[in-house]
């Protein structure tokens, strides 16, 4: 690769495997996407890694002219966040989805987003196991039957943003497979955060869960049944731009409310404000059909990375007690000499 940075295209981004998803699946448009981006971000494919766990999402390392892992199940977290410490100036995105990030991979996934890992994490979503033949995930709905649930999910799902909020995550955002426009700006907000940066796609399992999200993702009802969130911007929604969130202070919850009815001006309407944790989780929580899904950057309130804090408590103490001496270390204490 001679390429100079500003002339790298999607091509230079694209490996030559085999792209081997169900035709119509949603990670196609996902992957597309990435190599779109990445030139546009000034990446390089040497000095960019991904990194994945197991699943379909997990095949995206073949894809990507990039340095890449493919590892075990829920274990992608704890690779990429040795990679990112073993070269913090490494650009590291980790694939993952809802049962590989969610089930076997949550206790990874949690602690790097508490410490901030400076990885660009894509979670993405459709609520199902799609490699292993459609069983049921943590963020399938209660009463989804599958191989493993043929009589309906007893399982109360679990909200990924909300579960990233849990977790302590300086940056959570949502975007959708196919929204081509908005998913780009999304990953640039991301790639941009130093910290770890969560982002939950929800993606079509045409095979085993084929349309679970077309209650808000169709064309058709799109404009009134997502909210796409900017700071600094009143939370309007609706085909008319004339819905938009209010703070009800009776029952201090958020409530939908229609502009020009029951005395509502747009300057009623909230304002949001990516900084504020307690509107976040709010907004993390809200689904249709009362409340649209809120899709782009939730929450974004950046603080130290772990690698950098890491990397500045090794140099002080490198400061007040000298290069470390890995001989005089391991021959500290008992020794004894074989002969």
């Amino acid at each position: 690769m001679n390429k100079p940075v500003g002339h790298l295209t999607a091509k230079d981004f694209a490996s030559d495997q085999e792209v081997r998803w169900c035709p119509g699946c949603g990670d196609y448009a996902i992957l597309k996407c990435m190599q779109r981006t990445l030139p546009e971000l000034g990446a390089t494919p040497a000095n960019t890694v991904f990194v994945s766990g197991i699943g379909c999402s997990s095949r995206f390392p073949y894809y990507m002219a990039t340095y890449g892992f493919h590892t075990i199940h829920g274990r992608a977290p704890a690779v990429a966040t040795g990679v990112k410490l073993a070269n913090p100036d490494l650009d590291v995105w980790l694939i993952t989805g809802d049962g590989d990030g969610l089930s076997i991979g949550g206790n990874h996934l949690m602690h790097t987003l508490r410490r901030n890992v400076d990885l660009n994490i894509l979670l993405f979503n459709n609520e199902i196991y799609g490699l292993t033949k459609g069983q049921y995930s943590p963020t399938s709905r209660a009463g989804t039957r599958s191989p493993s649930t043929p009589y309906g999910s007893l399982d109360r799902p679990l909200d990924p943003a909300a579960f990233a909020l849990g977790s302590g995550a300086r940056f959570v955002a949502r975007t959708i497979d196919t929204a081509q426009k908005h998913m780009p700006e999304i990953f640039k907000r991301a790639h941009a955060h130093k910290g770890a940066s969560f982002v939950e796609i929800f993606q079509n399992c045409i095979v085993y869960n084929d349309g679970v999200f077309n209650d808000f993702t169709e064309k058709a009802v799109l404009a009134d049944r997502t909210l796409n969130v900017r700071h600094g911007e009143p939370m309007i929604f609706g085909k008319n731009r004339d819905k938009g969130l209010v703070f009800d202070q009776k029952t201090f919850k958020l409530k939908v409310a229609t502009i020009g009815e029951d005395g509502i001006s747009e300057s009623d309407i909230l304002v949001h404000d990516e900084t504020n944790s307690t509107l976040a989780h709010l907004l993390a929580t809200l689904s249709p059909p009362d409340f649209p899904m809120v899709i782009g950057v939730i929450y974004c309130a950046p603080s130290s990375s772990y690698e950098r804090d890491m990397t500045a408590q090794m140099e002080a103490v490198k400061a007040e007690r000298g290069a470390p001496d890995m001989n005089a270390y391991l021959r500290r204490g008992y020794t004894w000499t074989v002969e």
